[in-house]
């Protein structure tokens, strides 16, 4: 019997909605990708500027250090491997997006 899929970022068997995550964002040429929940995946992109994933958090260790992200997996620990809620874009992230077009 083959094993269980785990979401590297939560550490929880993944369910039915997965998504591929580029570890470096697309737009700077990254290729290598990792399967994770939705939610876990679009919590990173609320949370995180691509400058910001392809500078210092382009790895699992350093996405699961992210006192935000930190916060969300205590959070989901316990939470069946399908949930899944709408993520909303955190305001420093807004406020980070909207300097950039100024």
């Amino acid at each position: 019997m083959p094993a269980a899929r785990v979401c590297p970022l939560c550490q929880r068997p993944l369910g039915a909605r997965v998504e591929d995550h580029h570890l470096v964002p697309r737009t700077y040429k990254g290729r290598e990708t990792v399967a994770l929940h939705a939610i876990c995946h679009r919590k990173i992109h609320s949370v995180l500027t691509e400058r910001e994933l392809k500078d210092a958090f382009h790895t699992i260790p350093a996405l699961r250090a992210h006192p935000d992200i930190a916060t969300f997996l205590k959070w989901i620990a316990a939470k069946d491997p399908d949930f899944h809620e709408s993520t909303a874009t955190s305001r420093v992230l807004k406020e980070k997006r909207g300097a950039r077009r100024r």
